[in-house]
């Protein structure tokens, strides 16, 4: 069995990262309204979710499930997750690699490129099934721009990420250019060996991910270079008893 979680970065952040704390609340606000909604996550995922095939025209939503115009889904949708897991899982992602981003581009420019990266993971997903009934819903396209972006701006950086091996469990320091390398070929491999399986869309992650890599090259500053250089070692035991995720 093996287990990895990241949990906090060493790129520097400059401590008023609002688009990233920003994104953050407004997805934790809008899960607890979904939980507060009769039919729960259902009810908000085909009303404010992407469905391909409406988007398309291909179907038409129930009358009193059409709250939004079909295109607007698209950046609904970015905001709704399925449950605490989903929700968990994405607002990590966002904090540890989002600030990591966002102090080198500033603040519009870090929302430019996590909404058109969430814009085109929508459409590249649609476009791979676009007869699909199963509503998309997550930040996870998002997400992805924002770790292709981190890809080119701290490829040596290191992320303390627990590793957990059977028995074996340890905090260890990985390059930023191989743990988001291998989740990137991971989301690839996922994309080629799927068959359409309701609730995974890994092509709107191979999507974002690349828009991602190409926008901060477009977008950054001309002050802000890439490949910035280690700040840490590499594959060493992360120090015990400092904290610095999200918790404390």
């Amino acid at each position: 069995m093996l287990f990895t979680l990241p949990l906090y970065d060493d790129a520097p952040h400059s401590g008023r990262e609002v688009g990233t704390w920003g994104l953050i609340a407004l997805c934790a606000i809008v899960f607890i309204w979904e939980l507060g909604l009769r039919h729960g996550t259902d009810e908000a995922a085909f009303a404010y979710g992407m469905i391909p095939a409406v988007l398309f025209g291909h179907a038409e939503l129930p009358s009193h499930l059409r709250a939004v115009a079909p295109w607007m889904t698209i950046f609904t949708s970015m905001f709704l997750h399925g449950g605490w897991l989903h929700i968990l899982g994405n607002m990590l992602y966002l904090w540890i690699f989002g600030r990591g981003v966002e102090t080198p581009l500033g603040l519009v420019r870090f929302l430019l490129l996590y909404f058109i990266s969430g814009f085109v993971a929508a459409m590249t997903q649609a476009m791979v099934d676009p007869d699909s009934t199963v509503p998309m819903i997550g930040a996870s396209g998002a997400i992805a721009g924002v770790l292709g972006a981190y890809l080119l701006l701290h490829p040596r950086g290191n992320v303390v990420t627990l590793i957990w091996i059977i028995i074996f469990v340890r905090l260890i320091t990985v390059p930023a250019v191989i743990l988001l390398g291998l989740w990137f070929l991971l989301q690839v491999l996922g994309a080629l060996g799927s068959h359409g399986e309701p609730g995974i869309a890994v092509w709107a992650h191979v999507g974002g991910f690349i828009t991602g890599l190409v926008l901060v090259t477009v977008l950054r500053p001309p002050h802000v270079p890439l490949f910035h250089p280690a700040r840490t070692q590499a594959f060493r035991l992360a120090p015990r008893g400092r904290q610095r995720g999200p918790w404390g």
